[in-house]
């Protein structure tokens, strides 16, 4: 769950079209790629690439792209790191679908971590890094969740059921997708007051993409598997939300995170920028630091 405030020139962003089979990456035009959305292992992703060094995939959540929600990452590439932004199935330039899939997210940023990366996830596609993670844990350098949409954790906390009891009444509610935006943007968390009439018009084509999408509250997470792995962990909520920073609090105890409030930051806790960005520099260079030493005979 995103959405994004603003948007950015991107003349200085790198297009890569990923051929998910054969996990190579081409420099091409930006635009959108001509591939079957039949068979997901045949199709592609958008990829925005910046910089170059340790890759980091950052993976936005729903109503927003890639390239809306990590704007305020962007100098990051100049700090020694290759920052992977790709547009979710269903969004922006990467194939349509008929909803989104934090499984399938998982399949394709699992095929874009390579050799090793750093995995960030804001909300819905926090889901899909903690999978990813989980799948491939020895490719994984860290992994960073913002208010993942982790809607079975939390429960025993009053403010978490009725976070998740507001989204799921509003889920199947017969509304037209203007009015459905307004209503889950102030459950979340977002003021839609605070937004432009253009900025709220770009979300609403995406709503049947989130509504139709697999269920957030639904499904076992793969926690004790994350929580085995060795690489650092880092939960991060934006101190707006009883409600979130409950199911926060739970998926780092239950994953062996740790854990970070950033106060007044909202739910779209990258927008913050620097300081999410030294929280995240922090937890990756930690980890190269680690690697290491544990390298060392």
């Amino acid at each position: 769950m995103s959405f994004a405030t603003s948007s950015l020139p991107r003349t200085e962003a790198e297009a890569v079209s990923r051929s998910i089979s054969s996990g190579r990456y081409e420099a091409s035009q930006i635009e959108s790629p001509r591939y079957s959305n039949e068979d997901p292992t045949l199709s592609g992703l958008f990829v925005e690439a910046r910089g170059s060094g340790v890759p980091v995939v950052l993976v936005h959540g729903s109503l927003a792209t890639g390239a809306d929600e990590w704007q305020a990452q962007r100098p990051l590439a100049d700090e020694g790191f290759r920052l992977l932004v790709p547009d979710r199935r269903g969004y922006g330039r990467s194939p349509t679908a008929q909803g989104e899939d934090f499984l399938v997210d998982a399949e394709d940023i699992a095929e874009l971590m390579g050799d090793g990366a750093h995995l960030v996830g804001h909300s819905y596609g926090g889901l899909g890094v903690l999978w990813a993670a989980a799948r491939r844990p020895d490719a994984t350098l860290s992994l960073t969740l913002l208010e993942p949409g982790a809607f079975s954790l939390g429960q025993r906390d009053p403010a978490a059921r009725t976070l998740v009891a507001d989204v799921r009444r509003l889920w199947d509610q017969d509304l037209p997708n203007g009015d459905w935006v307004i209503r889950f943007l102030r459950i979340v968390g977002s003021d839609p007051d605070a937004l432009s009439p253009e900025l709220v018009a770009a979300a609403v084509p995406l709503v049947p993409v989130l509504r139709r999408g697999r269920p957030i509250w639904e499904g076992e997470l793969p926690l004790d598997a994350v929580a085995s792995a060795a690489f650092p962990k880092l939960v991060v909520s934006g101190g707006h939300s009883a409600g979130f920073d409950a199911i926060c609090d739970e998926v780092a105890e239950r994953i062996g995170a740790s854990r970070l409030v950033i106060e007044g930051a909202g739910h779209e806790i990258q927008f913050t920028g620097g300081p999410l960005n030294e929280a995240l520099q922090k937890a990756w260079r930690a980890s190269s630091s680690s690697s290491a030493k544990s390298s060392c005979p």
